[in-house]
């Protein structure tokens, strides 16, 4: 919001306006110093709330798969065909390149 617009509105609809005995004296500098005073909004802080917010909701996925992959019941036999499984895939880089190679 520009101040300096709100204050010109404010100052145009004050001098529209008769003057009242029943307002303080030097009201209208105390609203004005304390619309001054009013502190820069930072647009750090709503990255800072943002990143905050992922973060808690990935921990919250991470546990979720982990609690997940440790209650789920194991086939029998899958432990040796998963270690070979992975064995091909780290590897299969590493044997494309040499039969390609020669």
């Amino acid at each position: 919001m520009d101040l300096n617009a709100l204050q010109q509105k404010l100052l145009a609809a004050a001098r529209g306006q008769p003057p009242d005995d029943r307002v303080p004296y030097a009201f209208e500098k105390r609203v004005l110093a304390r619309l001054a005073d009013r502190p820069a909004s930072d647009a750090w802080v709503w990255w800072v709330r943002g990143l905050w917010r992922a973060a808690a909701s990935c921990a919250a996925i991470c546990l979720l798969l982990g609690a997940w992959t440790v209650l789920t019941p194991a086939l029998p036999g899958s432990d040796e065909e998963l270690a070979q499984q992975i064995e091909n895939t780290v590897f299969a880089a590493v044997d494309h390149e040499v039969d390609s190679a020669w």
